[in-house]
């Protein structure tokens, strides 16, 4: 008779983990903890988005789209980096990302400490099955000074005692 103990351990662990992901489904995050939206300008024509998304959640690539504001400020089309192919009950073989996803955008049409508004729209889920609407993010930034010449250019190189 030593299985009793186990078998109620068993069952013990086993409605523990019901409970838990009952928690789960009861207080998912919402999406703008789940997936992390910042910007950071690399230079009057670059700025980098990034989406920083909670672990057990994970965006669907296609459903990923930048604009730039001011209309006058022109967004190159931007050049996702490839997911994950998930199988997805709903929508078939999909790519989708976890973690992170970093892309840098180009702008065109931007002066240097010009303000821009760079917005996101994106779609995600949860691993347990509970999917968002779209979901829409916006950071306004400004643009840095334009990088000035090092000292020194246009001189004519030194010899130094190693060449």
């Amino acid at each position: 008779m030593k299985l009793v103990p186990a078998r109620a351990s068993l069952v013990l662990a086993v409605l523990l983990l019901a409970a838990f992901g009952c928690r789960a489904q009861s207080n998912p995050l919402p999406p703008d903890k789940a997936f992390r939206f910042s910007v950071r300008a690399l230079n009057p024509q670059t700025v980098e988005a990034r989406f920083t998304i909670a672990d057990g959640y994970y965006l669907y690539r296609d459903k990923v789209r930048f604009v730039v504001e001011p209309a006058a400020a022109a967004l190159v089309a931007p050049e996702l980096p490839p997911g994950k192919v998930k199988h997805d009950d709903f929508f078939g073989a999909v790519e989708t990302y976890r973690g992170n996803l970093t892309v840098n955008l180009d702008l065109k049409g931007t002066l240097a400490g010009q303000q821009v508004t760079v917005q996101a729209e994106s779609q995600g889920c949860a691993d347990v099955g509970i999917c968002y609407p779209p979901n829409i993010q916006r950071v306004t930034l400004s643009l840095p000074a334009a990088t000035a010449v090092p000292s020194g250019a246009g001189e004519p190189a030194r010899k130094s005692w190693f060449n």
